[in-house]
C-alpha cells in the first residue's frame, strides 16, 4: 500500500494504476474508519481493480459551532485498516493542499436538494461537501466512486453534481452498515456515553416501525411520525427531523402513492451527539 500527500503524488499513483489497465475505485472519507467505511472499500473491490481511499477532515463542511476541532482523527489506525483491506493508495492531503492559502473566488451553490434534511439544519454543509468532492474527483480522476446510503442526501447531491458537471465517474451507493442492535455505524458514535449508546438504536426502531406501517398501507404517515418523535423525546432525544422525502427531489411528501420511491429519514441529538439514519421505501 502506498500513500500520497500531494496532488502530484496521487495523480502519479493513479496514472500508474491506469497505465496498467486497472479500473480505479475511489472511497473518500474523513478518517476515523469503522466497519461502515470498510464495507464501502469491500464494495469497491467488487467493481474495480485498484482502490484509492482519501482521508481528509474537510473544514468547509463544518459550521463554526460544530465539531471540526474534536472530530475523531485516528490516522495510524486508519492506515492499518486500509492495508488490511488491500487498499492500493491512501491520499492524505492537508488543507493547504486542498484549498491553498490565497483568496477564494469560486464556490458551489445548490438549489432545492439541500433545503431539507441535513441541509435544512446545517447551512453551508452540502456546499462544503460538493466543493471538496468536486476537487477530489478532479484530483484523483477515478473510474468509480463509492458512498454510503447513511448519508443519502449527500449521495443524491453528488449524483446530480456528477451529472451537471460532467464528471466521468460512476457512482455506487453501499447499504448502511449497522451494529447488531441496528444502530447505523458512524464515526460520531464514539462520542456516545455508555448510557447513550444503549438508547441510540431507538432511532432505527422508530424508522422500522414507521416503514412497517407504510408497508401495511398507511399513506399519510404524519400523525404516526409525530407519535414516534414524542416517544424519542421522552427517551431523551432532541429531534431534528423525521419525515418521508422524495428519493429524487428530496422534498417532503405528506401523501404517499404507489409505484414511487421515497427515503424515510431521521436525525436527532442524543446528548451532544447528532445521529442520522434512513430507509429507502419502494411502494
Amino acid at each position: 500500500m502506498k500513500t500520497a500527500e500531494s496532488i502530484q503524488e496521487i495523480r502519479e499513483q493513479v496514472n500508474n494504476l491506469k497505465s496498467k489497465g486497472k479500473k480505479v475505485a475511489f472511497v473518500p472519507t474523513m478518517g476515523a474508519l469503522h466497519d461502515g467505511h470498510l464495507s464501502l472499500i469491500r464494495m469497491a473491490h467488487k467493481h474495480a481493480d485498484a482502490i484509492v481511499v482519501s482521508i481528509y477532515v474537510n473544514p468547509e463542511q463544518f459550521a463554526p459551532h460544530e465539531d471540526f476541532g474534536t472530530y475523531p482523527r485516528t490516522i495510524e489506525a486508519d492506515l492499518k485498516l486500509c492495508k488490511e483491506e488491500n487498499v492500493d493508495v491512501v491520499f492524505m492531503p492537508d488543507t493547504e493542499t486542498m484549498y491553498g492559502s490565497g483568496k477564494k473566488y469560486f464556490s458551489i451553490d445548490i438549489e432545492e436538494l439541500n433545503v431539507h434534511l441535513d441541509g435544512g439544519s446545517r447551512p453551508g454543509y452540502f456546499q462544503g461537501i460538493a466543493l471538496v468532492v468536486n476537487k477530489l474527483f478532479n484530483i484523483v480522476n477515478p473510474d468509480i466512486a463509492v458512498f454510503g446510503q447513511k448519508d443519502y442526501q449527500q449521495f443524491r447531491i453528488i449524483e446530480q453534481m456528477v451529472k451537471e458537471f460532467n464528471h466521468p465517474v460512476e457512482l455506487l451507493m453501499a447499504p448502511i452498515g449497522r451494529a447488531e442492535d441496528g444502530l447505523a455505524l458512524s464515526s460520531r458514535n464514539a462520542y456516545l456515553s455508555q448510557e447513550e449508546r444503549a438508547l441510540a438504536p431507538s432511532l432505527y426502531r422508530a424508522l422500522t416501525y414507521v416503514a412497517q406501517q407504510i408497508e401495511n398501507g398507511v399513506m399519510e404517515p404524519a400523525l404516526l411520525i409525530s407519535h414516534q418523535q414524542e416517544e424519542l423525546e421522552a427517551k431523551g432525544f432532541e429531534n431534528d427531523y423525521l419525515s418521508v422525502y422524495s428519493l429524487d427531489t428530496l422534498q417532503p411528501v405528506d401523501k404517499l402513492s404507489t409505484e414511487n420511491k421515497y427515503v424515510l429519514a431521521i436525525a436527532a441529538y442524543l446528548g451532544k451527539t447528532r445521529l442520522i439514519d434512513n430507509l429507502i421505501l419502494e411502494i
